[in-house]
């Protein structure tokens, strides 16, 4: 079978990059319409919430470096098979017991795929800038869209407890299909033994040694980014509804897309920005956009908090990019399965568990108290993140540029799929 030409099996795969993170977000203006209908608690919706953060978080402890022993193309298959079952769960569901069974294979599904996607997105960025770009911009696209296209759903379409799932489903069985001629990126070395298996296979997390103090570098920025996007995803709808009295699910929806919205196009601004650059403008921006944002709640003006989301997604995906962009640069290509899963555990971990501690307590403090506590726990973060940032930079401890040195044998990717592609077309692509 005739493979893709690596520059289009790239879109393919940014493609489903942007729809993983879609259906992740889609979910969330419907969860008023499931209490509604089904009529249960706060707790229970957190809860709903909750199982789909866990099983993502086994999914990439368990299979995260997986594709770097089989390949991206059966591990991405798999999980593709997997999100498109857990679409049919929600159109099946009729209580709450189903929705929490379409969440957690959702969650398995996307911890699957997230790592590996991005593993794959750098195998065959056409150049790094471009790779930098779209894996910035690709996740909060899909955040954005979700939001946004699933409130307008929900407020205006017919049937919109199902209309999001069924489209969901279409495109992902065009991109399983369209999987089947995307080029393999990752040799299949495959296992030497049983155990060999086994451990692979067994929860954890690793990071390897070489880049570990990289990674340690960039871990206030993980935290920090998608700690302040569980915010928006987790209280956001409330904010809205409560505090503004805004109880239109398209405009909830558009509201909460300005913040993804500004983080992806500034993920494109940013093109050919060293990482240096991207983090000393993207922890001010995140700090910035926070206070304004809260300052927003806590006045009841509404073009405050617009205009903080606005500033605090174009800090969400400069401080995110930066950070991936020094990491990302330092990585072998062998293990950048197990790298990528690692970012993905931090960052889902941040984006989770705050979220689900706010979404328990704000019925005892209060909603603009919990905002409030919130907000102060991502400025504390993002002003640790950037101290060391600073420092690190003055010691030349962050990659200058996300563009891997292309003398460097250890930083070209040549998996048999596209070893001859690369022999005959080495002056207009390089494999990193």
């Amino acid at each position: 079978m005739s493979r893709l030409h690596p520059h289009r099996a790239f879109w393919v795969i940014a493609a489903t990059v942007v729809m993983v993170l879609f259906a992740s977000a889609a979910p969330s203006p419907l969860y008023p319409v499931y209490q509604q209908l089904w009529g249960f608690s706060s707790f229970t919706l957190t809860g709903v919430f909750a199982i789909y953060v866990v099983t993502m978080l086994i999914s990439l402890l368990s299979v995260g470096s997986l594709s770097d022993h089989i390949g991206r193309r059966p591990v991405l298959a798999v999980a593709l098979v997997l999100l498109i079952a857990s679409m049919v769960l929600f159109l099946a569901a009729d209580g709450v017991g189903i929705l929490i069974a379409a969440r957690a294979l959702q969650g398995l599904a996307t911890g699957a795929a997230i790592g590996t996607l991005t593993a794959t997105v750098v195998d065959l960025q056409p150049s790094a800038r471009l790779g930098s770009a779209i894996t910035g911009a690709a996740p909060t696209i899909g955040l954005a869209a979700g939001v946004a296209i699933a409130g307008v759903l929900v407020q205006y379409a017919p049937q919109p407890r199902f209309l999001v799932y069924e489209i969901t489903l279409g495109i992902y069985a065009l991109l399983l299909v369209a999987l089947l001629i995307v080029p393999e990126t990752s040799s299949r070395i495959g296992f030497t033994s049983r155990r060999h298996v086994l451990v692979t296979l067994a929860p954890q997390a690793s990071v390897p040694g070489e880049i570990r103090h990289l990674f340690w570098g960039a871990l206030p920025a993980f935290v920090a980014t998608w700690s302040m996007g569980g915010l928006y995803l987790s209280l956001g709808s409330s904010v809205i509804a409560k505090v503004f009295g805004i109880d239109n699910h398209a405009a909830a929806g558009a509201l909460l897309f300005t913040f993804f919205a500004a983080g992806a196009l500034t993920s494109l601004a940013l093109i050919g920005r060293d990482a240096a650059t991207k983090l000393a403008y993207g922890y001010p921006a995140l700090a910035a956009g926070a206070v304004i944002s809260l300052a927003g709640v806590l006045t009841s003006a509404l073009p405050f908090y617009v205009a903080g989301s606005l500033i605090a997604g174009t800090g969400f995906a400069a401080t995110f990019l930066g950070a991936l962009d020094s990491i990302s640069a330092a990585t072998p290509p062998p293990q950048r399965g197990q790298v990528f899963s690692a970012v993905f555990i931090v960052s889902y971990l941040a984006f989770s568990l705050p979220a689900v501690i706010a979404g328990l307590v704000v019925s005892h403090v209060g909603l603009q108290e919990t905002v409030v506590g919130y907000v102060v726990y991502v400025l504390l973060v993002a002003i640790v993140g950037a101290v060391l940032s600073r420092r690190a930079r003055r010691r030349g401890g962050i990659v200058s540029s996300s563009v891997s040195d292309p003398a460097d044998p250890a930083s070209r990717v040549l998996p048999r799929d596209l070893e001859e592609y690369e022999g005959r077309h080495a002056p207009e692509i390089q494999f990193k």
